[in-house]
């Protein structure tokens, strides 16, 4: 069952085809979910990608309130997935492309070495943008493309810092990284805990991108988007088709 649903996931991807979703009738709970989401980047390391991190999801409490749990959820990045700053993301190849700004941690020996500002493209691959915590946590939780703005020492805070979401030169979203888990070392914390319990310990030179600091954007082609994080600075890509 693990194999099949994994192809069925890996298969929506790559036609950028939505599917329904699949947790209730295969009665997937979170602990299968995740052997799924490996099996499914398996997969992808199978065609050649390589792994360069992870990802946390549900670092919002009201998001973890919404769909009624207490713990993040945790998904894989690989090279696949990465747009250079100010790069282009071709939204052919996607479903349901959303953008998100966040905060990326470049490991060193399971410890932070740098920070950075980030965007992170989402594409469910359930239809309608609908699905259950398993879903989500089956498909990778949603990861699409990830987009890594200069690197910087880390601040004294990273708590309350300023966070804004333009599109075409137009703030759409603000926030702060309050939102992801009222501080963004706190979901870096998780991450260890999370990926070491599935046996996967965080590497030298690998990313973390710690959660969403606002809300998440539908993307049509053309669009500019930047992430713009107080002391941190920016991150962009262009929304191509």
């Amino acid at each position: 069952m693990i194999s099949e649903l994994a192809d069925r996931l890996d298969r929506a991807a790559l036609t950028a085809t939505a599917i329904p979703r699949l947790a209730a009738a295969a009665g997937l709970d979170p602990a299968g979910a995740y052997d799924v989401q490996r099996a499914l980047v398996e997969r992808r390391l199978a065609r050649g990608d390589r792994l360069t991190g992870v990802k946390m999801g549900l670092t919002s409490r009201a998001k973890m309130a919404q769909v009624g749990v207490d713990e993040v959820i945790w998904g894989h990045l690989t090279d696949g997935m990465r747009i250079d700053d100010g790069g282009r993301v071709d939204l052919t190849r996607l479903i349901h492309p959303r953008a998100e700004p966040e905060i990326a941690f470049l490991v060193s020996h399971s410890a932070v070495e740098a920070v950075a500002p980030a965007l992170e493209v989402i594409d469910s691959r359930f239809e309608g943008f609908d699905f259950s915590l398993p879903d989500v946590i089956a498909d990778n939780t949603s990861a699409a493309g990830y987009v890594v703005g200069p690197w910087r020492p880390v601040p004294d805070g990273l708590d309350n810092l300023g966070v804004l979401l333009e599109v075409n030169g137009r703030v759409v979203q603000t926030g702060s990284t309050a939102a992801i888990l009222g501080d963004p070392r706190r979901a870096f914390d998780a991450a260890v805990r999370l990926a070491g319990g599935r046996g996967v310990e965080l590497r030298e030179g690998w990313i973390v991108l710690a959660g969403a600091a606002t809300a998440a954007v539908a993307l049509k082609p053309g669009d500019h988007v930047r992430a713009v994080i107080e002391k941190l600075g920016t991150a962009s890509f262009r929304a191509g088709s």
